[in-house]
């Protein structure tokens, strides 16, 4: 443990090495005397899922796992809780779930939203409390259990039994370069999936996970460089897999090299919001021009607060909304300036940034898309082109890119010496970037795993082995 703490993170990727991982491995039990009473949990930062057993017959094969319906026919969910701070039972911390918890935070109500829960695993936020409104608090780990908790429940609902072990996904660095924050991390969630009630816990890497469903149709030893690409990063691993390995519980040396940058799907839509859509609301527009004076750019905080999710509420305040009724005189086109209070009296920024994403989803197929700003005002429309698109996500792809090719030279490989790129993560719905990911490894096969459900399928089929047999 010393020397490993003493060696940086390059060095753990060049030997092949990985910071100290404290977890047991549990030793499987014969098939014939295992019940199914086990799931494997993706806790993701942006979204979770749920894999149990599959029943036997009507499409439920001996030994297959399936993902659990967690929200109407939704096989993943938010990972999100909405503590409320209104109405009663309030003692009782009352809450809500996965998208009914964004719904209620972007319709206003009163109460604080979690989101981004695993990011603290590992920081010394996991034991303090933080304010949910009315007076109360709760610690952050009491919020990661109730998440898992309600993951549970929903998966023992469907099940119809109860599920005592669980294999938790877990990134190959919860906190890099640090060994000791990392295995606490892992110890931290380990801890709230034991206050749920699980009672055999193990533990696998993401893209070791999300790389199964290839390995499973290979017949020889490949590197894959996993791209993992959701709302918040983009993550990197290089994994060596193989028929010769796919049955080995153990997998943490087949992880060569693990590398990302915190740009990914709520970035595009940003950039895509500040240059199509808010230049209609002033967005990079001058003021009147006056005696003596050249016309000032028009104050441009509250644009990027209103592209930016978790800010969007703290521009609808009296005191804010006050003061930018008082700026009318600083917008040489009062239209815009008119526009813009609109959104903010309105509570329409959460809608301008869906739309920014559904422009941003919809161009990726070619051609140019109108942007409908009619709950704005009548008639008014934006056009986004895909040239014009491009041009806005050329910086934030570059560096995706440049990420993955670093995490290649990490490995000790070339481009050309990586087999196949496996996309996973709903930023990899965005052609224009896998396109680019596909033109830096061209003797790579390119794989299209489920967007958004690839490492709870990879976590199933792990569990399946670990405690099924």
């Amino acid at each position: 443990m010393k020397l490993l703490a003493a060696i940086g993170r390059n060095q753990y990727l060049s030997r092949g090495l990985h910071p100290y991982d404290p977890r047991p491995m549990p030793t499987p039990a014969p098939a014939s005397s295992v019940p199914d009473d086990f799931c494997a949990i993706d806790f993701g930062t942006s979204n979770s899922a749920i894999a149990v057993p599959a029943a036997g017959g009507a499409g439920g094969a001996p030994g297959a796992m399936e993902l659990v319906q967690l929200e109407g026919e939704a096989l993943t969910m938010p990972t999100a809780v909405f503590y409320l701070a209104e109405g009663p039972d309030l003692p009782n911390l009352p809450r809500l779930y996965g998208r009914a918890a964004v719904a209620s935070y972007v319709e206003g109500n009163e109460g604080r939203l979690m989101r981004s829960m695993k990011s603290v695993l590992g920081s010394s936020l996991m034991d303090q409390h933080t304010d949910i409104g009315a007076g109360r608090s709760v610690s952050f780990a009491d919020v990661i259990a109730s998440y898992l908790r309600h993951l549970l429940r929903s998966a023992e609902a469907h099940a119809g039994r109860e599920l005592k072990r669980v294999v938790l996904g877990r990134p190959v660095y919860f906190v890099d370069g640090d060994p000791v924050r990392d295995a606490q991390a892992q110890a931290a969630l380990q801890a709230a999936a034991r206050a749920v009630g699980f009672t055999d816990i193990g533990f696998q890497y993401e893209p070791i996970a999300a790389a199964f469903h290839y390995e499973a149709g290979i017949d020889s030893e490949q590197h894959v460089l996993v791209a993992d690409i959701g709302g918040g990063t983009s993550d990197f691993s290089l994994v060596r897999v193989g028929p010769a390995r796919r049955e080995r519980l153990d997998r943490r040396d087949d992880v060569l090299a693990s590398h990302g940058v915190h740009i990914a799907g709520t970035d595009f839509d940003r950039r895509v919001e500040l240059g199509a859509i808010l230049p209609l609301l002033g967005f990079g527009a001058y003021g009147p021009e006056r005696p003596g004076q050249p016309a000032r750019e028009v104050p441009s905080k509250v644009y990027f607060d209103l592209a930016t999710w978790h800010l969007i509420n703290t521009v609808y305040r009296p005191q804010r909304v006050l003061e930018l009724r008082g700026m009318k005189g600083d917008y040489a086109d009062a239209d815009q300036h008119r526009r813009l209070m609109k959104v903010l009296t309105d509570h329409l920024g959460h809608d301008l940034a869906g739309r920014a994403e559904q422009a941003k989803i919809a161009v990726a197929a070619g051609g140019e898309v109108a942007i409908d700003l009619g709950l704005v005002e009548r008639g008014l429309q934006a056009t986004l082109t895909e040239p014009q698109a491009a041009a806005l996500l050329r910086d934030d792809l570059g560096r995706i890119v440049t990420a993955a090719l670093e995490t290649a030279a990490m490995a000790g490989l070339q481009p050309a010496q990586v087999d196949a790129l496996y996309f996973t993560g709903g930023s990899t719905g965005l052609k224009g970037l896998t396109d680019a990911l596909a033109a830096a490894f061209p003797t790579a096969r390119p794989v299209y795993g489920e967007r958004l459900a690839s490492v709870a399928t990879g976590l199933g089929l792990y569990a399946r082995r670990l405690f099924g047999g």
